[in-house]
Formats: C-alpha cells, structure tokens, sequence
C-alpha cells in the first residue's frame, strides 16, 4: 500500500462524504466537496500543461480554495508549493524563482502582480485562483471539469509532495522537500482515534504548521477550522462555533487568549490544548490548565525539516518544566558532543530542493542535525538550551538576520547595526537591532520599522532597539559577536 496524501481526501469523501472537512468565516466544505473540488481543480491544472512532478508555487492566504488546491496537486502528482502570502512581489519573487515551477496560483489580493513576480522568477505560466484576471481562471476551468476521481498511475509515496520555504542562516531561503510517506506520517493519528478532531488553524496556510494541523484533523475524518487572522477572538470564536476538540497555540498567541475574560466564548468543546515552537513557562502551563481544566496540554518540539521531534505529554507538563519531552513516537534523538540535537525518523525531509550542499550538511547518515543544542535528563527528556545557528526564532517564524540588517543598513541614522534574537517569554525571541548611531542622530525604534515598511514581512522587522557605543567584534578579523553582544543587551 502507497501512503499517498491524496488518498487522505478519497477515503474522507467515501466513509463520511457530509461531515465537515474544513471550514472559514461560516462557509463550510464537506469531504466529499473537498475531494469533488481536488478532481475537478486537478483537471484543471493537467489541462494548463502541470503534470506528475511539477512544481505548482502558490501565492496566496488563507482559504477554503486554498484547501483545495492543496488537494488537487496532491491527487495531480505535482508538488505545492506555497509562498509567503505576507510577502510583497520584491520579496517573493527570488523565493518564487528557487522552486523552479510550472505555473504560479495567485488569490485575488495577488493576482494583479503575479504576472511581474512569474517573469522575474522564470515562471512561464499563471493563474488566479479565485476568478478572471492575469492568466487562466482556475475556478472557471474547474466548474467546467469533471469530478470523476483523478488518478496519477507514475505517483509513488516517496516522489515530493510540498516544499516549503525556510531561511537559511545566510539570508537565502531554503525549500524543504517533503515526500506523500512523510507527510502522511507525520499527520496519521493511529488507528484507535475515538473521535473526529475538530482542530481550529492558527497558521495560516502558506505555513508548514497550517497544513501539518489541516492533514492531522483530515485524517481522523475531521475538520480544520480556520481564521483569517490569529488574533484571541478570531481563535476562541471559531472554537465556540465550530465545537472544536483542539487548538495548538505558540505561547504568544496563547497569552492573548488568556487575556480575554473567561467566559466570554463557549471553550467546554476543547480537550487539547497544546503548545511548542518557542520556550514554554511554566506560569502559562498553570494558566492553561486553570482555564480549560477539561482538556490536557503538551508541548511539541520539532521543524519543518523534522516534523514532530519531541513531545512532552500532559502527565509531565507540571512535573517536567522547562523540557520539551521525550523523542516523539518513530524518532530517534542523539546528541553530538558539542550538544547539537540530531533526530532520525521515517518522516524527515527528503532534503532542500537543488541544494545539494545544504542537504549533505543537515542529512548526514540518515540524521538531521538540527543547529539546536540541548541536554538530556536521566529519564531521557529533552530541554532546549540554545542554537548553533544564528536564526532568529519568533512567534513560530524564522528570521535570518543577515536579511534585516541588509535592509536596515541604508537607514540614515544608523553607522553599524546588528540583529540578534532576545529572548521573550511570549515570542520565544525577539528580532531586536542593536546599532551604532551616526553623529547627531537619535534613531528610534519607529524610525526603524517605517524603514523596512514594503521591503520586509511585518514579523521580520524589529521590535526592540538597544544603542551601543561599538558593536563587539573579533580583534583578528573583524567578525561580529552575536553571543556576546546578546549576552551584554541581557546584562543591561
């Protein structure tokens, strides 16, 4: 049997063809208008010259067509991959490029630059989405397609399936490959799930989170509730309307549902509340179980590269703070000598795609080396003490720093300026600009996020300026110091 992510949307559509499979703003698709969508939208695709193997890059936010676009090229045998929705045009274009694609998807906020971006990224082909625009129309061509099921008979579960976009710590983006087998394992939930999960979406669904959420509610037979934005209310109102069983939250965005006042949206439905990606206090483990004390919490570690590295089950919140568990079911975790973190499960990528370099130093013998540190107690749980790499890690997002101080150099009140991560018990790490002012200036943080205003995402702009006299550097070579100049911001 091939463990195909398509076959996920058959089945659905065949055992529970009414039940709800993913949902928005009160619309409601059913798995089988999921899967007849995938048919008919595949079609679509093959007839616009995408094939098995192809590379589909999709510009676009979070949707209900989106869900079934991501479906369509899984059945088509092509490769999605998703683009930064955040993104402007000259942000998006050089990602675009690395994939290589076919054909570029806009929504209808995008479809009116898509045509720039495919000619700068060598894209020979686009289409909207939602409607009539630049390119071909996908929902009209789709309307006129058959929904008879869509077979690609060369598909096996090792070919890729998604690649999705991640800073390198240079700046440059890297695409992680990840194959049907990874993903399907990644997202199965074993055989005696007692229930459909019913899962609200804080990711929006250009994000591996988004997508890793949406394939383990579908494959219970569930539903993805999504929102459009994650603000408290969006999340707590869609849990109220949608009777939803489970909301992952990073910590950020689980301080800001505790902040609403109890009580004000119907959350008895929920009986998973989970959390990860960044440092995890313990004062908020408490606070989560004070207000949903009818659901369990743990706390995930992991990657896009690695999926699901560790978990720290509900037994061990309280009794293990500060850990992020033990390796999760199917991983094996070792640690070099210098205390880097290396995992090795059947669900790792598949590497970056065309970066052959890149991949020989991260998969090395089977193993993914992390460029996190870590420790290991005696029981054999994990705790994150720091990173290799100098990647900024906030709010689920990672930010190259070389990429903000590239745009942050032309600013007129800055001589020097480095970005390093600080870190915030809600964010995990904040992108924080440490910089030398020139004579007669007194830059302000204001100042420095209207700077990056249309050149970088609003996640990557900083959110914490320290002045300093000199930044710290080698006497040999000139070579900054990011760890001490990290450790002087703290000792401030």
């Amino acid at each position: 049997m091939q463990l195909l992510v398509g076959d996920v949307f058959r089945r659905n559509a065949a055992v529970a063809p009414d039940a709800p499979a993913a949902s928005l703003d009160g619309a409601v698709r059913t798995h089988r208008q999921l899967d007849d969508a995938a048919n008919r939208l595949g079609r679509a695709l093959r007839d616009l010259g995408v094939g098995h193997g192809d590379r589909v890059a999709v510009w676009a936010d979070t949707s209900l067509a989106v869900c079934e676009l991501f479906a369509a090229v899984s059945k088509l045998g092509a490769v999605y991959a998703p683009l930064n929705a955040r993104f402007g045009p000259a942000e998006v274009a050089p990602v675009a490029a690395l994939a290589r694609a076919a054909l570029l998807v806009a929504d209808a906020g995008r479809i009116g630059e898509a045509e720039g971006v495919a000619k700068q990224a060598g894209i020979p082909r686009v289409a909207g989405l939602d409607g009539p625009g630049a390119g071909a129309d996908l929902r009209a061509a789709a309307a006129a397609a058959p929904a008879a099921a869509l077979v690609e008979p060369r598909l096996v579960e090792t070919d890729p399936q998604v690649i999705f976009f991640t800073s390198g710590s240079t700046g440059r983006p890297k695409g992680v490959v990840l194959s049907h087998r990874a993903n399907y394992l990644r997202s199965f939930q074993g055989v005696f799930r007692d229930r459909p999960e019913i899962s609200v979406c804080m990711f929006p669904l250009f994000h591996m989170g988004g997508f890793t959420l949406a394939l383990s509610a579908w494959q219970t037979r569930g539903e993805i509730a999504l929102v459009r934005t994650p603000s408290a209310e969006a999340l707590l109102e869609a849990v109220e309307r949608r009777r939803a069983n489970r909301l992952y939250g990073i910590p950020a965005v689980w301080a800001r549902i505790l902040a609403v006042e109890p009580g004000r949206f119907d959350t008895g439905s929920l009986r998973e509340v989970d959390t990860g990606t960044s440092a995890t206090p313990i004062e908020l483990i408490r606070a989560l179980k004070d207000r949903f004390p009818d659901s369990v919490t743990r706390i995930y570690y992991g990657s896009t590269e690695a999926g699901s590295a560790t978990t720290l089950p509900d037994a061990d919140v309280l009794r293990k703070p500060g850990s992020v568990g033990p390796p999760s079911p199917g991983v094996e975790l070792r640690l070099e000598p210098d205390g880097e973190i290396c995992l090795r499960s059947a669900y790792l990528a598949d590497g970056y795609f065309d970066d052959a370099d890149a991949t020989a130093e991260a998969l090395r013998d089977g193993w993914l080396h992390t460029g996190d540190l870590g420790t290991l107690d005696a029981e054999g749980y994990l705790s994150i003490v720091g990173r290799k790499q100098e990647l900024i890690r906030s709010g689920g997002e990672s930010i190259a720093p070389a990429e903000v101080e590239a745009v942050l150099a032309d600013h007129p009140a800055l001589a020097e300026v480095a970005v390093v991560g600080v870190p915030d018990p809600q964010w995990g790490e904040l992108v924080c600009a440490v910089a030398v002012a020139r004579a007669g200036t007194s830059p302000t943080l204001a100042s420095l996020q209207a700077h990056c205003a249309g050149r970088l995402a609003p996640f990557k702009k900083p959110r914490r300026l320290e002045l300093v006299a000199a930044l710290p550097r080698t006497a040999a070579t000139g070579q900054l110091q990011r760890t001490l100049l990290v450790e002087q911001i703290l000792a401030r």
